[in-house]
């Protein structure tokens, strides 16, 4: 058997510590076996995972730094610029990977529930960037579908949703995105939705169709000239796409 790789990102890993705060709880793993979003499985270290207490369910993982979770927004951070806007902040992670771009001048966190900001406040987040970094970065405690932005969005992302599959939030994310003025946008699991949709439809999926599907979407989505993009698309359904 061949050994695993370790997983390894160009991007920046904050450091995490374990800590809880009302019903979140974010603990550090020190060994993990996880699938990519598109990538085989990796073999990751010190991983942090965050979890809410769902009554009559225990924790469940609402975010980890696991090489499918990095996969599947870095397409949206790598595009970040201008002023940025984050629905759902997590662990921060996208956030502060886009602050930390010099092509971006501001980064506006939306994140409804407070116990969220208080963790990234508790574990330190924004103490590991530099001074100007940080001053890019305002946190709101708001909703994400009715925050409404004071200047318009260069970049939009979003990410408030569990599980990664869902069609409900390219219709959400087209409230978000006209609350925001948002000339870009990236949603978390957009190459699911677009798979989806071209399975019912019965399409291959190739440069055009995913343009097709995209425009009937009605979000200018990032990531569409990515010059593999239908076969990364293809990919993350293999591994991810679970409801058709």
């Amino acid at each position: 058997m061949a050994p695993l790789i370790p997983f390894v990102t160009d991007l920046f890993i904050p450091r995490y510590q374990s800590c809880e705060v009302g019903r979140w709880r974010l603990q550090v793993v020190p060994l993990l076996l996880s699938a990519g979003y598109w990538s085989p499985t990796r073999l990751t270290r010190d991983t942090a995972i965050l979890s809410r207490l769902e009554v009559g369910q225990g924790y469940r993982t609402w975010m980890s730094m696991t090489p499918m979770e990095i996969e599947s927004q870095e397409i949206g951070v790598r595009a970040a610029t201008g002023h940025t806007v984050v629905m759902g902040m997590g662990m921060g992670w996208a956030a502060v990977n886009a602050a930390l771009r010099p092509e971006v001048t501001r980064v506006t966190i939306v994140e409804l529930d407070p116990d969220v900001i208080e963790v990234n406040r508790l574990i330190g987040l924004f103490d590991q960037l530099p001074a100007d970094i940080v001053a890019k970065i305002q946190v709101v405690n708001a909703d994400a579908m009715k925050y409404r932005s004071d200047t318009p969005a260069d970049m939009l992302m979003t990410d408030i949703w569990l599980p990664i599959n869902g069609d409900e939030r390219m219709e959400q994310s087209r409230t978000m995105a006209r609350n925001t003025g948002a000339r870009n946008v990236y949603v978390w699991g957009q190459e699911l939705a677009i798979a989806r949709r071209a399975r019912g439809l019965g399409l291959e999926l190739t440069h055009r169709t995913v343009a097709r599907i995209a425009a009937e979407f009605d979000l200018p989505l990032v990531g569409l000239d990515c010059p593999d993009y239908p076969d990364l698309i293809a990919r993350a359904a293999d591994k991810w796409l679970r409801d058709v």
